[in-house]
């Protein structure tokens, strides 16, 4: 019943904003846009915003998991047209909380104890509701203040009925629309599906802090609470109050004396510094997850909040990514191409002179502006793009990244208008390729590897023996499997020659048989008939 009323609802809010007019579109098949235009209600509602809008709209009123699906739509710049994806990052997660009782009961089932053993102060009103969780302030017993995320009741069943949906909306759209291929929606819902089930398990959340915060230890620019694993399980999590001015707070932060220069520098630096010193950075650092310290305004801290999401590079997207982007503010684009086929990330195959055109084609209109105007989330935009025409598969750890950065990126113009986010990454990517590949860089990797290699060094006289027999044994199963080749090609030889000199007997005796004339001369002179008949023999043979 409940999937009837739901599917109801979805098909009137489908009518009510129009979305048919996706269908009708040049590039879907005829039958797909007369289907759509044969619709009733086509003739009854009108379109009164933009697609894009529509959209939007759409989602809002479908409700939760369809807003999260498009605000992860709206970071695919990589897929989607720009006006759409700037559309969707307009959606706003805004979730009417849910009962505190029922959320008491949900700490009690999950932590097997009653919320008064656990907290001296229970706040049963939410501070916040979201579409998957609602956290509400605490206080435990050693007095430490407290924020507790509790996982929303049943939101479990709703998400797996959507995304059945969404996985056959995107079927649809990949058999029904040419587009739809190079789009790869299923690839995008499986994505997402991964993405939202891993939010429903806080305790993957609580790691992901509790990792943050260990490589920020100590840090004078980024702080991270402490989470309690104690009392975290899979729908609950504790975790330190933060007392923070929220990022986007411009006024209050300007009202306290914060060095805004030195605040947007530091979110740079921040996000240079997750992204190549660890290969770990919080990939959903929008200012809804930002604070911003209010112990000392004149040398600024951020807090961050919220570790469902982080994202990661491996060791050689970090190498190709840091000389893509010095090579890029060189104007190298023969570069840029290399080191995209160098990658993978492109074809092997790839026309290299006619990629770095390409290149140089997106790039060059950029260096018009200031450096201090040019975007680096564009730049990695445009860059992208241009490969995509070249077949670039879709780097999702790339994408995730571009997403962050363009975030880092808009906050920190918010932020400082005049912030040259080149002159404050460059000597930061400039000093990781030194560390990266320089002597220090050798001897660095040489004294890790040198315990492994010290084990290693008594067996080694062991390990060249071994190999010597293994190459021995191969070297005479090939000698032997030649020999053997040898033989079977020698066989196929002579019965090739049998063949042959069967075939020319049966060829000769009947041509002696169809021609009279000659038979009788043969039988005249039979000496040379069979002298002439062995040498033939004899010659068809050797051959």
């Amino acid at each position: 019943m409940r999937t009837l009323i739901r599917s109801l609802k979805i098909a009137w809010i489908f009518a009510k904003y129009r979305l048919d007019t996706f269908f009708t579109q040049p590039l879907m098949p005829w039958y797909v846009q007369l289907m759509f235009r044969l619709m009733f209600w086509r003739y009854l509602i009108p379109a009164r915003h933009s697609q894009a809008e529509r959209l939007r709209l759409a989602l809002e009123a479908l409700g939760p998991v369809f807003i999260k699906f498009g605000q992860m739509l709206s970071t695919r710049r990589d897929l989607l047209p720009d006006d759409l994806a700037e559309e969707l990052a307009r959606l706003q997660d805004r979730v009417p909380p849910f009962e505190g009782a029922r959320a008491r009961q949900i700490i009690e089932r999950e932590l097997k104890q009653p919320v008064s053993e656990i907290f001296a102060v229970f706040e049963q009103e939410p501070m916040a509701s979201a579409s998957v969780a609602q956290v509400h302030a605490a206080t435990l017993k050693n007095g430490r203040s407290v924020v507790v995320k509790v996982i929303r009741p049943g939101i479990g069943r709703v998400i797996r009925q959507d995304v059945a949906l969404l996985y056959l909306l995107a079927r649809l759209v990949q058999k029904l629309w040419v587009e739809g291929r190079r789009l790869r929606p299923v690839e995008v819902v499986a994505e997402y599906e991964q993405t939202i089930f891993d939010e429903l398990d806080l305790r993957k959340e609580a790691a992901n802090g509790s990792q943050l915060r260990r490589n920020f230890e100590g840090s004078g620019i980024l702080y991270v609470p402490e989470i309690f694993w104690d009392h975290t399980r899979q729908q609950v999590l504790v975790m330190e109050r933060i007392h923070g001015v929220p990022v986007a707070d411009v006024a209050q932060l300007r009202a306290q004396g914060t060095d805004m220069k030195c605040l947007a520098e530091r979110g740079v630096e921040i996000f240079f510094t997750q992204v190549f010193r660890d290969s770990f950075f919080h990939a959903d650092m929008h200012p809804g997850n930002i604070f911003v310290s209010r112990d000392n305004p004149s040398d600024p801290q951020y807090i961050a909040v919220d570790f469902g999401i982080i994202g990661s590079l491996n060791a050689e997207d970090q190498n190709y990514l840091a000389r893509n982007i010095l090579a890029f503010f060189k104007r190298d684009y023969r570069q840029v191409a290399q080191l995209h086929i160098d990658s993978g990330w492109v074809p092997r195959d790839t026309n290299v002179h006619a990629f770095e055109t390409a290149i140089r084609s997106v790039c060059e209109p950029i260096f018009e502006k200031p450096l201090k105007d040019i975007s680096f989330g564009m730049v990695l935009l445009g860059l992208f793009q241009t490969a995509r025409r070249f077949n670039m598969e879709v780097q999702p750890q790339l994408v995730l990244l571009q997403k962050t950065l363009l975030n880092i990126e808009g906050l920190g113009r918010q932020l400082y208008p005049d912030l040259d986010l080149w002159q404050t990454a460059k000597p930061f990517l400039e000093n990781w390729m030194q560390e990266r590949m320089g002597v220090k860089a050798v001897y660095r990797n040489v004294k890790e590897q040198a315990p492994e290699w010290l084990e290693k060094l008594p067996h080694l006289p062991q390990m060249v023996y071994d190999s010597l027999e293994q190459m021995k044994l191969h070297s005479a199963t090939d000698a032997e499997f030649q020999r053997q080749l040898a033989r079977e090609q020698q066989v196929e030889r002579r019965r090739t020659r049998r063949s042959l000199l069967a075939g020319a007997t049966l060829v000769a005796a009947a041509l002696a048989a169809s021609q009279p004339q000659l038979w009788q001369s043969l039988q005249q002179l039979p000496l040379l008939a069979g002298v002439a008949a062995g040498a033939g023999w004899i010659l068809l043979w050797r051959a």
